[in-house]
C-alpha cells in the first residue's frame, strides 16, 4: 500500500510540472498577440496621419495657387484699366511728350518775363482776362465775314447764346477760369510723374496762355475752358478712383501680409538650384590659445593675432577666402586634384575662446553650416571645448575636429604647407610614437562625450565618425587637408543647404564704431542680397530701428571684416558675404539677431512686431538698474561679455554705453556718489578715455578702470570691490555681533572686579573682539564687551564652540564685578540687535555657518527682535 501510495503520488507531481510549461506558453502567446495588435495599430494611426499631413498639404498648396492666380488676375485688370485710360487721354490730345511739355513750359517763362517787363501783351488785361480790340470803323463787314459768321451759327447752335449771356457775367469770372486751367494742369502733371519714363506724359492743354488771343476766337476759347475743365474733373475722379484701390491694396490686415511674405520665402525656396551653391559658413570655435586665429592668419597670410591685445580674440570677425586660393592652397593634397570645386569661396568666422565670449561663440555656431572645432594636441579638450562641443551639438550643425599645434611634438620634422599624410612620412619613429599617444588621449576624451573620431585620410565612414585633421598654424601642415575637406564636405552632404535662394538671410555680428563712418554694423549675409538704398527692419535697445541702408563696406578678400581695413564700397552684395553697414540710428542695435528688408512700405508692421518678439529674451542680458556701474565697450558683444561677468559677480548696473568714454559719461557715474558710492566707477573695456573725462573723473573721485584684455578688467574690479569690502568690514567691525553662548569655568576666575578676567567654555557660536556680553536669567543684564581672547596663552581674535578660552570683560558703564551681579552658574550670551544683525547679513555673513545662523534666530527670539 505504501509503494503504491508513492507512486501515485509522484504520478501527481509529474502531471503538474507537465502542465506548467503549457500554462506558460499560452500566456506568452498571448503576450505576443496582444503586441502584434497594438503594432498594427500603431502602423494603422500613422499610416492615417501621414494621409491627413498629405491632405492638408494639398490644400494649402492649391489656396496658394489660388491666391496667387486672384493676384495675377487683379495686376491684369490694373494693367488694363491704365492703358485704356492712356489711350483715352492720347485721343483727346491729353497726351504731351517731353519736348511739347518743355516748350509749352518755355512760351509760358516767356509770357511771364513780358509781363516783368511791362510789355503789353495784344489780347490780354491788366487781369489776364482776354479782352476785345475796339473797332472804330463804320464799314460794314463783307460778304466773306457775313457767310462765315452764318456758317459759325448753322455749325455752333450754342454759340451765339453763350456770345449773348457772355457780356451779362461779370468780368471777375474770366480769372477763376484761369485758375480753374491752371489746377487742371497742375493735376495732369501730378498724374504724369509716375510715368516719367515714357515718351508721353499726361499734361492738359492751356490754350488760353499758349495761343494769342483774337476778338473772334473768345467764344470758341471760352468753350475750350469748359472742356479742358470738364476733362479735368473728369481725370481728377479717374485718378482718385484709382489712388483708392493702390491705397486699398497697401492697408492689408497683417494676416496677408504674413501671407504674402510667407509665398515669396516658399517661391525662393522652391526656385533653389542645387547646382548654384553660395559661400558655406564655416565657425571656427575652440578653448582660448589653441590657435584660431593663428590658422586663419597662416591661410589668409595675415598677422592678425600677434596685434591682438594679449594675443587673445576678444571679438567676432569674419574673412571670405576666395576658390581660387582654395585650389592654390590644396594643390598638395591628392584627392582635391581631381576634386571640381563648384562653389564661390569660403566664408569663415573667428570666435573668441575666452570663457566670458560665450555669447559670441554662441553667436558664431547659430551662422555656420560646417565648423572646425580646434583643439590643443597638447591639453586635448578643455573647458570651452566641451562648451563648443555643445553648442555644436544643440544645433545640429557638422564639425571637423583641428588637432593644432603638432609642430610641438617631440622632435617634429617641419614640412611647411604639406599635406598632413606626407608630413606625418617623413616623421621619426619617437615622433611617431609621441603623436599616436597623444591622439588617443584625444580619442578617449572625444568617446567620453560619445563622439566617435577618425583621421580624415582613415575615415571609411563619414557620417558616423568625426573627421580628425592634424595641423600646425606655424608651418602649415594640414591646412591643404581642413581646406580641402571643408570644401568636399560641404559639397557633397550640405548642397541643399548651401544652395543660394532669392530671400535675404541675414544676421548682426557686431555693432562697432568706426571713424568716418559712425556706428556701423558687422552682418553675415547668409542667402539672398542686400542692396544700398533697402530699407531695413534692426532689432534695437529701444524697439527696432527701421533705417535706410547709406553704404556697404566690404574688406578685400582673404582680409579679416573686425581689422582696420581700406573697405570696398558696393551697391550689392550677395551671399554669402561679410559686410559693414553704415545708416542712420544704428546706436542702440543689437546684434546677434536678424536683420530683414522690407520690400513693401506695409511689410514693416509686420517685421517691427517679430523683431520687437526676437528682442524680449536678447534684453536680458543688457538690463540696467538705478544703482549700479557703468560699463563701456568697443563693441555690443564685449559688452554682453562683460555684462555676464557682472551678473556671475552679482554686481549691478546702471548704465551701458559702446565707444570712447566722454565726459557725460562720468557725469552720469556720479550720480552713483548720493545713491551708492561703492558703484561710482567706469569700466571701460577696449575704448579710449577722452583727457578732459579723466580730469573729471579725477576731481569728482570716480573711478575709471581700462583695459584691452577682458580678464585683466576683470581682475583690477574684483581686486577695487575687495578693497572696498575690507573698508566696510572694518568699519562695520564693532556694530556687528556674532551669536556665541558661554558657560563659566568656577576654577578659572583670573580678576572678578573690573576688568573681569576669566575662563569660558564655548557651547555654541563664535566669540570675538567686541562682542557685548549679557546674562538672559537676570533680565538680560550687561555686564561688558569682550576686549581680548587668548587660548593656549596665545591672543587670538576669535573662538569657535568646543572651545575653552581666557576672555577680558570690560564694563561700559556702571561696573560689574564677579560673585557680586553674576556667579559661575550663569549662562552668558552676546547682545544682539536690529542694527547688528543687519551690519552681520550685510558684511559678516560668509564668517557665519549654518550653526551659528540657528543660534542667531533663536537669541533674536529671546531679545524679541522684530
Amino acid at each position: 500500500k505504501k509503494k503504491k501510495k508513492k507512486k501515485d503520488k509522484d504520478a501527481k507531481a509529474e502531471g503538474a510540472e507537465t502542465d506548467k510549461p503549457k500554462k506558460k506558453v499560452s500566456k506568452l502567446a498571448a503576450q505576443l498577440r496582444a503586441a502584434q495588435e497594438a503594432k498594427r495599430l500603431e502602423e494603422e494611426r500613422i499610416l492615417a496621419e501621414v494621409e491627413e499631413q498629405k491632405r492638408l498639404f494639398a490644400e494649402e498648396m492649391k489656396r496658394q495657387e489660388e491666391l496667387e492666380q486672384a493676384e495675377e488676375e487683379r495686376r491684369q485688370r490694373k494693367k488694363a484699366k491704365e492703358a485704356e485710360r492712356k489711350a483715352r487721354l492720347r485721343a483727346e490730345g491729353k497726351l504731351l511728350s517731353k519736348s511739347e511739355r518743355e516748350k509749352q513750359r518755355m512760351a509760358k517763362e516767356k509770357l511771364e518775363q513780358m509781363k516783368a517787363l511791362g510789355i503789353e501783351v495784344a489780347g490780354l488785361e491788366e487781369g489776364g482776362a482776354p479782352k476785345k480790340r475796339p473797332v472804330y470803323t463804320k464799314r460794314k463787314r463783307g460778304k466773306k465775314q457775313s457767310s462765315q459768321a452764318e456758317s459759325e451759327a448753322t455749325t455752333e447752335p450754342s454759340t451765339p447764346a453763350a456770345e449773348e449771356a457772355a457780356p451779362a457775367e461779370p468780368e471777375a469770372e474770366s480769372p477763376k477760369a484761369e485758375e480753374s486751367s491752371d489746377d487742371v494742369l497742375s493735376d495732369w502733371e501730378a498724374a504724369s510723374e509716375p510715368d516719367d519714363d515714357e515718351e508721353e506724359e499726361t499734361c492738359a492743354v492751356a490754350s488760353a496762355e499758349t495761343k494769342p488771343v483774337t476778338d473772334t476766337a473768345d467764344a470758341d476759347h471760352d468753350d475750350g475752358e469748359g472742356d479742358a475743365e470738364a476733362t479735368g474733373d473728369e481725370s481728377s475722379a479717374e485718378e482718385s478712383s484709382e489712388s483708392e484701390s493702390e491705397l486699398s491694396d497697401d492697408e492689408v490686415d497683417e494676416e496677408t501680409v504674413r501671407q504674402r511674405i510667407l509665398q515669396r520665402k516658399a517661391k525662393a525656396e522652391a526656385e533653389k538650384d542645387p547646382n548654384v551653391l553660395r559661400s558655406p559658413i564655416c565657425a571656427v570655435l575652440g578653448h582660448v590659445d589653441t590657435g584660431k586665429t593663428k590658422l586663419l592668419d597662416k591661410i589668409r597670410r595675415t598677422n592678425v593675432q600677434d596685434n591682438e591685445a594679449g594675443g587673445i580674440t576678444q571679438q567676432i570677425g569674419a574673412t571670405f577666402i576666395p576658390v581660387d586660393e582654395i585650389k592654390k592652397q590644396t594643390r598638395t593634397v591628392k584627392k582635391a586634384q581631381a576634386f571640381d570645386f563648384n562653389m564661390p569661396g569660403l566664408l569663415i568666422i573667428d570666435t573668441p575662446g575666452h570663457e566670458a565670449f560665450s555669447n559670441l561663440r554662441s553667436r558664431g555656431s547659430s551662422l555656420c553650416n560646417i565648423a572646425i572645432l580646434v583643439v590643443d594636441i597638447m591639453h586635448g579638450i578643455e573647458p570651452q571645448t566641451a562648451e563648443s562641443i555643445e553648442l555644436l551639438r544643440k544645433r545640429k550643425a557638422p564639425f571637423i575636429i583641428a588637432l593644432n599645434k603638432v609642430d610641438r611634438l617631440n622632435g617634429w620634422q617641419r614640412t611647411p604647407n604639406a599635406a598632413i599624410q606626407n608630413a606625418l612620412k617623413k616623421q621619426k619613429p619617437h615622433t611617431m610614437q609621441d603623436f599616436e599617444a597623444r591622439w588617443n588621449h584625444v580619442r578617449l576624451q572625444f568617446a567620453e562625450k560619445s563622439i566617435n573620431t577618425e583621421l580624415w585620410f582613415d575615415n571609411k565612414d563619414m557620417r558616423s565618425f568625426v573627421n580628425v585633421v592634424p595641423t600646425s598654424a606655424h608651418t602649415g601642415e594640414g591646412i591643404p587637408d581642413l581646406l580641402f575637406l571643408l570644401c568636399s564636405l560641404s559639397q557633397k552632404m550640405l548642397s541643399k543647404e548651401i544652395a543660394l535662394s532669392k530671400e535675404l538671410e541675414c544676421t548682426v555680428l557686431e555693432v562697432k564704431d568706426i571713424q568716418g563712418y559712425g556706428t556701423t554694423v558687422d552682418a553675415i549675409i547668409a542667402n539672398g542680397t542686400l542692396r544700398e538704398g533697402d530699407k531695413v527692419v534692426i532689432p534695437g535697445l529701444d524697439g527696432p530701428i527701421v533705417t535706410q541702408i547709406r553704404s556697404l563696406l566690404m574688406p578685400a578678400p582673404l582680409k579679416d571684416m573686425r581689422v582696420k581695413n581700406a573697405y570696398i564700397q558696393h551697391k550689392e552684395v550677395m551671399a554669402a558675404q561679410g559686410v559693414k553697414i553704415a545708416a542712420k540710428d544704428l546706436a542702440k542695435a543689437v546684434a546677434g539677431l536678424p536683420m530683414t528688408v522690407a520690400h513693401h512700405d506695409y511689410e514693416l508692421d509686420v517685421l517691427k512686431k517679430d523683431a520687437a518678439a526676437q528682442l524680449k529674451a536678447t534684453l536680458n542680458a543688457v538690463r540696467t538698474v538705478d544703482e549700479g556701474v557703468c560699463v563701456q565697450a568697443s563693441t555690443l558683444g564685449s559688452l554682453e561679455a562683460l555684462m555676464v561677468f557682472l551678473k556671475s559677480e552679482k554686481i549691478p548696473v546702471s548704465a551701458v554705453n559702446i565707444g570712447p568714454v566722454h565726459k557725460r559719461d562720468v557725469v552720469r557715474a556720479s550720480i552713483q556718489l548720493n545713491r551708492d558710492a561703492k558703484y561710482a566707477m567706469i569700466l571701460a573695456f577696449d575704448v579710449p578715455v577722452n583727457r578732459e573725462a579723466q580730469q573729471m573723473a579725477d576731481a569728482d573721485g570716480i573711478k575709471i578702470f581700462t583695459a584691452d584684455i577682458i580678464y585683466h578688467l576683470e581682475d583690477r574690479f574684483r581686486e577695487h570691490m575687495a578693497e572696498i569690502r575690507a573698508r566696510q568690514r572694518e568699519a562695520n567691525k564693532y556694530i556687528s555681533v556674532f551669536p556665541c553662548r558661554l558657560r563659566i569655568l568656577p576654577d578659572c576666575i583670573f580678576n572678578a572686579r573690573d576688568p573681569i578676567v576669566l575662563g569660558v567654555h564655548i557651547i555654541e557660536g563664535i566669540v570675538r573682539e567686541g562682542t557685548p556680553l549679557c546674562i538672559p536669567n537676570k533680565e538680560f543684564l550687561d555686564i561688558g564687551v569682550v576686549s581680548s581672547l587668548e587660548f593656549d596663552h596665545n591672543v587670538v581674535e576669535t573662538a569657535k564652540k568646543g572651545q575653552d578660552v581666557c576672555i577680558k570683560i570690560t564694563s561700559q558703564g556702571e561696573k560689574k564685578a564677579f560673585g557680586r551681579h553674576f556667579e559661575a552658574t550663569d549662562e552668558l550670551v552676546s547682545k544682539i540687535s536690529r542694527k547688528s544683525i543687519d551690519a552681520t547679513k550685510e558684511y559678516f555673513r560668509e564668517d557665519l555657518g549654518k550653526e551659528d545662523w540657528k543660534l542667531m534666530i533663536k537669541l533674536k527670539k529671546w531679545f524679541e527682535i522684530i
